[in-house]
């Protein structure tokens, strides 16, 4: 059994209690505007952007962010993040540009105060264990970002990675990109992995390093290229990761 670090559980519970004050004073807000999809996004991009400066600060993690002007320049966009740590949402609530909407898991609702909010946010969730759900939600993720000129935040591996190195892509982003021909725009976290571990309690302070990459157009992509362009984009990933994050081919 992993061991406990007193302080870092008092850093996380402090920034779970400014997550619970922060989803009880935007709760309200979403329940007004609950007719509104367009302006529920936008406002869970203010949810995120008001709360995770101070949760950082609060687990002593300092985000060291290369080329953050192309958040915005590209937009609207799918982003794309490797996912190797607890901190990965946190960090995506606080670089996503307003009118860019996340796509996670369905287990993330359950999530007490962020997870509720995500969901009263208007994010997608998606039903990995139901194929004809998981395509059902995107095709209404298709249609919204058409309709609300929305960009969509992705992790393209579907799930954490135990120990930072990267994972095989899943095939939603592409899709989507085939379907809105929005530019690519990856985002490489470095580190993350260290601060604060998959199944962990133990943060270690210090800083995570993103770099923003140039956006990917998608505009000639195609249905049957389309095992080659996600290797493509995953090759990008892995040209800028660190040794120790890059995935151990077979």
């Amino acid at each position: 059994m992993q061991k406990k670090d007193p302080t870092s559980v008092l850093r996380i519970s402090l920034g779970f209690l400014l997550v619970c004050i922060n989803s009880l004073i935007f709760m309200p807000l979403f329940l007004i505007m609950l007719p509104s999809r367009h302006y529920r996004v936008r406002l869970g991009n203010l949810y995120g952007k008001t709360v995770a400066p101070f949760v950082f600060f609060t687990l002593g993690i300092r985000l060291n962010i290369k080329n953050k002007e192309r958040l915005n320049q590209a937009y609207p966009a799918i982003y794309l993040s490797n996912h190797s740590s607890q901190l990965d949402p946190v960090i995506a609530i606080n670089l996503a540009p307003f009118g860019a909407c996340g796509v996670a898991k369905k287990e993330i609702a359950s999530v007490p105060f962020f997870g509720w909010s995500y969901l009263m946010a208007g994010h997608l969730l998606i039903d990995r264990s139901n194929r004809e759900k998981a395509i059902s939600s995107l095709k209404e993720l298709n249609q919204a970002i058409k309709r609300m000129n929305l960009g969509v935040w992705i992790w393209p591996e579907g799930t954490r990675s135990r120990d930072g190195r990267l994972l095989a892509f899943k095939k939603g982003f592409a899709h989507i990109a085939i379907q809105t021909r929005l530019p690519i725009v990856p985002i490489v976290i470095t580190d993350a992995h260290k601060r604060w571990p998959s199944k962990s309690m133990t943060i270690d302070t210090g800083d995570v390093h993103i770099q923003i990459l140039e956006p990917i157009s998608t505009e000639g992509w195609t249905q049957e290229n389309l095992a080659q362009h996600i290797e493509d984009v995953r090759n990008i990933f892995i040209q800028h990761l660190p040794e120790e994050q890059r995935p151990i081919e077979d």
